[in-house]
């Protein structure tokens, strides 16, 4: 069996596409200000209120605050990071047309369990002929 070792990813791994940049509606407040909303908002506070306290439009606060990610409450998928070397061991684990999200719950049960027998002590054979209470 190949041994497994992937590469870390990128220094640009995480940041934002530059084409997605773009495509974002322009913003009146400075980087500052946007992030001061944000934190106000994460408080709890409503744009309005936010547009008082940074004494800015309402439109350029709900503008900042429509980029903002939001935690979805019941999510069941994930996105993945792993690097091209993992990925090609999780391709080939595949069976047929399975869907890689399938082969990766299967991948890790299997692991599961495997690290679940290991951690068991193994059963002596030989129980019934040696006493339970050695008394020498």
């Amino acid at each position: 069996m190949t041994k497994f070792q992937g590469k870390p990813p990128g220094s640009g791994a995480g940041t934002i596409s530059h084409r997605t940049e773009r495509l974002r509606p322009t913003l009146a407040l400075d980087p500052k200000q946007v992030a001061e909303a944000r934190r106000l908002r994460r408080t709890g506070q409503e744009p309005g209120e936010i547009a008082l306290a940074l004494d800015v439009a309402v439109d350029e606060v709900e503008k900042a605050l429509m980029q903002m990610r939001s935690p979805r409450p019941e999510t069941t998928r994930g996105t993945l990071n792993v690097t091209l070397a993992a990925h090609r061991i999780l391709m080939a684990e595949r069976q047929g047309n399975e869907p890689v999200w399938q082969t990766m719950d299967r991948v890790v049960d299997e692991l599961l369990r495997l690290r679940a027998a290991a951690a068991k002590p193994a059963r002596r054979k030989d129980t019934a002929e040696q006493p339970l209470l050695a008394l020498e």
